[in-house]
């Protein structure tokens, strides 16, 4: 079963440097049918104005991964990490038993980013910070697992979940396929472009709530990018 949820039907919030959706419930946008999606807690789809970003704060017991789609995003912890993430890569912060971090842009161009949220599988992981860049081409035409608490799953980024966050580009009308099972919950965002799951389109900046299904066939509309969350229900 898909629920395509739109883009301008998503949780909005504008704080000027700032302009946030929210595909669950975040801050100031509560809607209680969408608290979570399985352990996936929270998909913030970020516009973040450029020399702005997020002060120091706190999080813990929380995995946080982010996509950047367009321009980077600078990243200091309490910890001593520091790094940059540019369009295209991922970085992964488990806040675990507690961490302080800050999130800017430093670029002369606005960042455009998902933050995605998943819960743990338990509290009390010691907190981390990683970074890593997987190249477009790479997932030409498939999906490749770009963070995972599932220790078999190669180089992507380690999470403390029972989940995948994974990326894929397809060109206009190809068509791949994704093994979900029955029993896991997926959440797919068209990064760019647009797509078609079981007879419903799916625009640009969409979401779409996948349960029930076995087999998810991604069909390419337009020249596409997209990311999916495959997680424990």
């Amino acid at each position: 079963m898909i629920e395509v949820r739109p883009y301008d039907k998503l949780g909005h919030a504008s704080h000027g440097w700032l302009d946030a959706r929210h595909h669950f419930s975040f801050a100031n946008y509560y809607d209680p049918t969408r608290m979570n999606w399985g352990a996936l807690r929270v998909w913030n789809d970020d516009i973040i104005a450029p020399g702005t970003g997020f002060g120091m704060h706190p999080h813990e017991n929380m995995e946080i991964i982010t996509y950047v789609r367009e321009g980077a995003i600078t990243h200091q912890d309490s910890l001593g990490n520091k790094g940059r993430t540019v369009a295209g890569d991922v970085q992964v912060m488990s806040a675990g038993t507690g961490i302080r971090h800050s999130e800017h842009n430093l670029e002369d161009v606005a960042t455009r980013l998902f933050q995605i949220w998943i819960l743990p599988n338990r509290a009390g992981h010691a907190p981390s910070w990683g970074t890593r860049s997987f190249p477009k081409d790479d997932r030409a035409g498939k999906f490749i697992t770009l963070a995972s608490g599932y220790q078999n799953d190669g180089d992507a980024l380690p999470i403390h979940t029972e989940a995948r966050v994974l990326g894929a580009t397809l060109t206009k009308n190809e068509t791949i396929e994704y093994h979900l099972g029955i029993e896991r919950l997926g959440y797919l965002v068209v990064a760019k472009g647009c797509v078609e799951i079981e007879g419903k389109t799916i625009g640009e900046r969409d979401g779409a709530a996948i349960s029930g299904t076995d087999i998810v066939k991604v069909s390419a509309l337009a020249d596409t990018e997209v990311i999916l969350v495959d997680t424990a229900p």
